[in-house]
């Protein structure tokens, strides 16, 4: 009962109605406002591609989530459930610590060390730069910048006739957010970028790097896979790729032995390259 219907008058009963009323409809205006607010700082800012993350990874299906610890043979099964962020994970630090501490990114005076041309599975995955699950690579350079690249893998999945769409130098990205897009046809791939800093830098595949990125003083990489994680990886990513084209005579995008072709959406214009390169960009 309300004052402005008739009939209504003011006894006791009818002034509880009103106060629990109008209480509740200001603490629903009031978290509506903060809602409103928050969204609004939201966008202006680069969470909302933190916010895009955490949904698309949602949708990723769980065999394409294997926790990087299962690579390593140290555990069998697991799932990851942090959006591939192992920096702010707790069994990967326990793990680490107790196991192999992760050395930081060597810089390129100290890469003799390591075997530069390594292939795996006919794929060029050098050794002296660490791996993003979207298919992007980081090295960092001797003057402490980080220069970050699409591996051999997501190159030979794009494609020669996909033109990248570079960020404005001086763009703040965030770790698993936009780093760049391509463009094929009509349709626009985004790439994850694999670290956080400001764009210093664009280049392309004539230029062996995409993006130059400066980091300030902050450089956790623990996130990113290198040495024995490779491999393993790439294998699930290769039967990742021969399941979604198996209602699609897989054996045609396939060069002999089973390594990728050069530039599979060439070789095979068929299929449904959308949802292909969606699947292994982490973008569902």
């Amino acid at each position: 009962m309300l004052p402005w219907v008739y009939g209504f008058t003011w006894e006791t009963g009818n002034v509880l109605f009103l106060t629990i009323f109008y209480v509740v409809s200001g603490v629903i205006l009031a978290a509506c406002g903060i809602a409103a607010r928050r969204a609004l700082r939201d966008l202006k800012s680069t969470r909302i591609d933190e916010i895009k993350w955490h949904v698309d990874f949602e949708d990723i299906p769980s065999f394409a989530k294997t926790c990087r610890h299962v690579f390593t043979g140290e555990l069998s099964n697991r799932v990851c459930h942090n959006g591939f962020d192992c920096r702010t994970c707790k069994l990967h630090a326990d793990l680490t610590e107790v196991s192999r501490p992760t050395a930081p990114l060597d810089p390129p005076h100290s890469r003799s060390t390591h075997k530069i041309g390594t292939s795996v599975f006919g794929l060029r995955m050098p050794a002296d730069r660490l791996y993003h699950r979207g298919h992007t690579w980081v090295r960092r350079e001797s003057d402490g910048k980080l220069t970050v690249g699409l591996d051999d893998f997501g190159e030979r999945m794009i494609g020669r006739a996909s033109t990248p769409e570079f960020p404005s130098v001086g763009t703040k990205l965030v770790t698993n957010g936009t780093g760049w897009f391509f463009r094929r046809g009509e349709s626009r791939i985004r790439i994850l970028s694999p670290v956080e800093g400001k764009v210093v830098a664009v280049g392309g595949r004539g230029n062996g790097f995409y993006l130059r990125v400066d980091t300030g003083n902050d450089c956790d990489l623990r996130h990113l896979l290198k040495g024995v994680e490779i491999q393993p990886w790439i294998m699930t990513e290769l039967e990742r790729l021969e399941i979604a084209l198996s209602t699609e005579e897989a054996g045609v995008s396939l060069a002999d032995g089973g390594e990728l072709v050069e530039d599979m959406p060439a070789n095979y214009p068929g299929a449904d390259w959308d949802s292909l390169l969606g699947e292994v960009f982490l973008e569902p």
